[in-house]
């Protein structure tokens, strides 16, 4: 069985898309600023890096998706011998943030594209929308 989707409805799945790509953008963002972030206390964890987590939602009739939750990374930190940060535990070691800038810079290129594959959704439908009515006004 076909479903028929309205455009309306494709609009509003694309712009659920468009939202979920913009919150992962900002996590993968976060997560970039982060990547030099060591613990402030002797021997305490450094900034953990963060994952976003989409669900199905439905939209209009349609499947759309959301953010559903932001989970911590639980990959292990990798570990620095520098005795003389503050950050270090007795034995001179410091926990480095489990953030990889290169997956990072990769991942947020990704969402950027779906963004604006998910615009140029909407606008299709927006054209369209203009076609049909002018065909209607004649």
């Amino acid at each position: 069985m076909v479903k028929e989707i309205r455009s309306d409805s494709a609009m509003a799945v694309a712009a659920s898309a468009m939202k979920a790509q913009q919150a992962r953008m900002r996590i993968t963002a976060e997560n970039i600023a982060n990547a030099d972030s060591v613990a402030t206390t002797p021997g305490g964890d450094p900034y953990r890096r963060q994952i976003p987590v989409f669900q199905s939602a439905n939209i209009d009739g349609a499947t759309g998706v959301r953010l559903a939750r932001v989970m911590p990374d639980m990959k292990d930190f990798a570990t620095e011998y520098d005795p003389s940060n503050p950050a270090a535990d007795a034995q001179g070691y410091v926990k480095r943030p489990n953030v990889d800038t290169l997956v990072e810079t990769m991942d947020m290129r990704e969402a950027q594209r779906a963004y604006e594959a998910n615009l140029n959704v909407i606008e299709t439908a927006r054209d369209m929308n203009q076609k049909i009515l002018n065909i209607l006004q004649k």
